[in-house]
């Protein structure tokens, strides 16, 4: 099923990977766990520990600007965000979601969500139904090639499922 039900996290615009995956938190040898625990701890120290499973991380613009680094949406991953919602996305992010199994959806309705709302998305259609507004929003649809990566788990694991059926 890849319908996603969650509470939305909302923030605005401009939340760079720096926020989300401050400097030392994770050096690739630690635990992603525990460097998680650092994701938005100057912005919303309470973030980390709060979020749940199949939760939804909302922005305005400018999504995930600032350096490159992998890490910035496999904390929102790891800490269990299943979906990030913007009016806009930094290029490099917006990529960087999908290599690791997240959608990431382009709403330029993002801004009339509000923290906490209850949220169900449907990737392939677009469409937000925020339960506690009692509104839909029409976000770009996600091709089906991009959700299929997703399914997988993400980029690696998708391309070694290709590999082992070409074989």
């Amino acid at each position: 099923m890849r319908t996603i039900n969650g509470r939305a996290w909302r923030y605005g615009a401009n939340i760079d990977t720096d926020q989300l995956a401050p400097i030392g938190s994770y050096q690739g040898t630690g635990d992603l766990g525990d460097g998680a625990l650092n994701c938005l701890r100057d912005m919303d120290p309470n973030f980390s520990k709060s979020v749940v499973e199949g939760d939804v991380f909302v922005a305005t613009d400018n999504m995930g600007i600032g350096s490159s680094r992998e890490t910035a949406p496999l904390f929102l991953r790891t800490l269990g965000i299943r979906a990030v919602v913007a009016h806009s996305f930094a290029r490099i992010f917006y990529r960087n979601c999908f290599n690791i199994g997240l959608p990431a959806l382009v709403c330029p309705e993002a801004n009339e969500i509000a923290m906490s709302d209850e949220l169900e998305i449907d990737p392939l259609t677009g469409e937000i139904n925020n339960k506690t507004q009692g509104k839909v929003y029409h976000c770009q649809p996600i091709p089906e090639h991009l959700m299929s990566i997703v399914d997988a788990g993400g980029l690696m694991p998708f391309l070694e499922q290709k590999l082992k059926k070409a074989s």
